[in-house]
């Protein structure tokens, strides 16, 4: 029998490959930006007229506390959309997996995804500046049914043609191409005010100042799309890489080896579950922070929406940092204890928001405060924390599969994350409601930060996978 294997040091991340499939990242981010900045901004507003018969700028100036009150329909209409998610994105990771077409198996999703929701994503601001409540949660509908198409196909697309011990630098390269993406959305918010139009009479609301960032939105998600369709040959690089996958099976960082078509060891089981459980915690109170930061900003701080913006590119810029150095960090220390600091360090900064108040000093036309600026060091510690965590949770998870069953894998990791975000805009928008108070946000988001740390690290075993060489710079761009 032939014992002749590759050498580990033969295992080298192509760079330049990488980059190319992180624009699948990039298109989601991208949508994701600019639907998490605006639409609970929409969904307020159009329920306050729909309850009180008035815009929600008039109810900020009158009676806030009835801006808390709706909140909880704001909540219910987000985790409706998370809910189809957790239907559906393992759904079509199944099917991805079983899927076989002349361009691959993940991209026929990717491109139909993409383009119907790119199509109907521009309608939403249309309808709701037209006060249609049903036509505006429709379209929501429809743009979030063919983007959970679009997305676990695309963040499978990595850990098919990555091998096992290369993914978490991999995943650093595709967040950070995905930051880029949200970060064209993040521009556009602060030139284009989102507080302008909710503030301003109704005879002065100009649509244009909200349809243009989803237009933008939709025009880059298509380019991306092409962009990836038209580098990455899905089923020419599987056929290449089928040694390095198989060498990266024998090297993962898992108890048990992970065996095709057999059941899933005990050991690897309870390591997945304990990983699904932490993240669901991590992922209600990040979605907590991405709902309602804009309320919060616009209603409590009362400050200019740009504000938001701003902590978004502070955040990303120090995401990007966290997912340049996770995979590094990961190497010397391993994943678990990786994403255990990142934790520690989000729930430090999301403390000290606890202590944020309104300024009270006016500083803008329509009577709004200047923006704490304790927020903007908060943003940044947070967004290196949470880029650690994120960086090496997903290689974490399809690490305890086979080549075989990414997609449904990736689906597990989606169903966690998406089934917190059902939960958490319901149960914060009525701890709202019973608090009335805003400072709730940040203390709920906190505890459950805490929480996710605790059982991360008391659960999840730190197993280590064996060191590999990696290609670098231009001899990995140079690389085919």
């Amino acid at each position: 029998m032939d014992n002749t294997k590759t050498s580990p040091g033969k295992l080298k991340l192509n760079y330049k490959r990488t980059f190319l499939i992180g624009f699948a990242f990039f298109g989601i981010l991208l949508l994701w930006q600019v639907y998490d900045s605006w639409c609970p901004t929409f969904l307020t507003d159009i329920f306050a007229r729909s309850m009180y018969n008035i815009s929600s700028a008039e109810l900020k100036a009158g009676d806030p506390s009835k801006i808390l009150n709706v909140q909880w329909i704001v909540g219910i209409i987000m985790a409706c959309d998370n809910l189809a998610a957790l239907i559906l994105l393992p759904i079509f990771g199944n099917l991805s997996d079983k899927t076989k077409s002349p361009i691959g198996k993940r991209m026929p999703y990717i491109l139909t995804g993409t383009m119907v929701a790119a199509i109907a994503f521009p309608f939403i601001p249309l309808l709701f500046h037209n006060n249609s409540i049903a036509g505006m949660v429709v379209m929501m509908a429809v743009v979030l049914l063919f983007m959970m198409m679009y997305r676990n196909p695309a963040v499978a697309l990595m850990p098919d043609i990555t091998p096992k011990p290369l993914r978490a630098k991999a995943n650093g390269i595709i967040n950070i191409m995905g930051y880029l993406g949200g970060a064209f959305a993040t521009v556009l918010g602060i030139f284009l005010k989102l507080s302008d139009y909710i503030n301003a009479p109704d005879n002065a609301r100009k649509l244009w100042i909200i349809e243009i960032p989803f237009i933008v939105a939709s025009v880059l998600m298509v380019i991306s799309a092409f962009v990836l369709y038209a580098t990455v040959k899905e089923n020419k690089i599987a056929d290449e890489m089928k040694d390095e996958m198989a060498e990266g099976e024998k090297l993962a960082a898992v108890e048990n080896p992970v065996v095709d078509d057999a059941p899933m060891t005990k050991a690897n089981r309870r390591m997945l579950l304990a990983i699904l459980a932490a993240e669901f915690l991590w992922f209600m109170a990040d979605n907590a922070i991405g709902t309602y930061i804009g309320n919060y900003v616009i209603y409590y701080l009362n400050s200019a929406s740009s504000a938001t913006m701003l902590l978004t590119i502070i955040g990303g810029v120090a995401s990007i940092a966290g997912f340049a150095t996770a995979g590094i960090i990961a190497d010397k220390i391993g994943r678990k204890w990786t994403i255990t600091c990142g934790l520690a360090i989000t729930v430090a900064a999301m403390t000290a928001m606890c202590f944020v108040s309104p300024t009270g000093n006016i500083v803008g036309a329509n009577g709004e405060y200047s923006f704490p600026a304790l927020l903007f060091a908060v943003w940044a510690i947070k967004g290196f924390g949470m880029a650690l965590v994120h960086n090496c949770s997903f290689p974490m998870v399809v690490e305890l599969c086979s080549n075989k069953k990414i997609g449904k894998f990736t689906g597990y990791y989606y169903a966690a994350s998406m089934s917190a975000q059902t939960v958490t805009p319901v149960l914060l928008g009525l701890v709202f409601k019973a608090s009335l108070a805003w400072r709730a946000l940040p203390i709920y988001s906190t505890i459950l930060y805490a929480l996710s740390c605790i059982v991360f690290s008391i659960l999840v075993k730190s197993i280590k996978a064996k060191k590999v060489d990696n290609s670098y710079w231009l001899e990995a761009i140079e690389g085919d």
